[in-house]
């Protein structure tokens, strides 16, 4: 049976949006999911199923999600030879910067953001766009990187990204990847 790997988006942030974690792990068994590992809060998910397409296990997953939790949770969701992939690509990036980032992406950028990131330009931050994820560092910090402002993210079709520092992709490798 396929393994998965999930990437939930904005979930345990706050006072809302809480999604334990423990509650994944006894709720997917439930439903069928074999294998199940989380790493972290932010929402790292392993999965083994059935399901041979990983727009399925998405679909599935976000419904489970919202159901369980009460809101929607935007899911990326790639097999373990893909977050390898994305993984060498970064390391293969050799960036020198003081943080360094993986947005995975529930559907391929859009042709429009490809041509807007090929040109991106902004001193102390860059910007690597692959299949379903988006490398990007900077050299302050996130909160004020312009890559990832609501409003450039939204004109770029990535809203739906959801970030995870490079040592934890490096972790996730690590551990789910092949």
């Amino acid at each position: 049976m396929p393994t998965y790997v999930a990437f939930l988006r904005a979930i345990n942030l706050g006072a809302t949006r809480k999604l334990p974690m423990a509650l994944v792990k006894e709720h997917l068994p439930a439903a069928g999911y074999t294998d199940v590992d989380t790493y972290l809060a932010t929402g790292n998910v392993r999965v083994t199923t059935g399901a041979r397409s990983a727009a399925k296990v998405r679909a599935d997953l976000e419904k489970r999600f919202a159901d369980a939790g009460g809101f929607e949770v935007p899911t990326a969701v790639l097999t373990p030879a893909e977050l390898s992939a994305t993984y060498d690509e970064a390391v293969a990036l050799d960036v020198d910067a003081v943080r360094r980032y993986v947005a995975f992406l529930p559907d391929p950028p859009s042709d429009e953001a490809r041509a807007a990131l090929a040109d991106w330009d902004t001193a102390g931050e860059g910007v690597h766009l692959g299949a379903r994820h988006l490398h990007w560092w900077t050299d302050g910090g996130t909160t004020t990187a312009r890559i990832f402002q609501p409003a450039q993210l939204k004109r770029l079709g990535l809203q739906l990204a959801t970030t995870r520092d490079l040592k934890v992709v490096t972790t996730l490798a690590e551990r789910w990847g092949v």
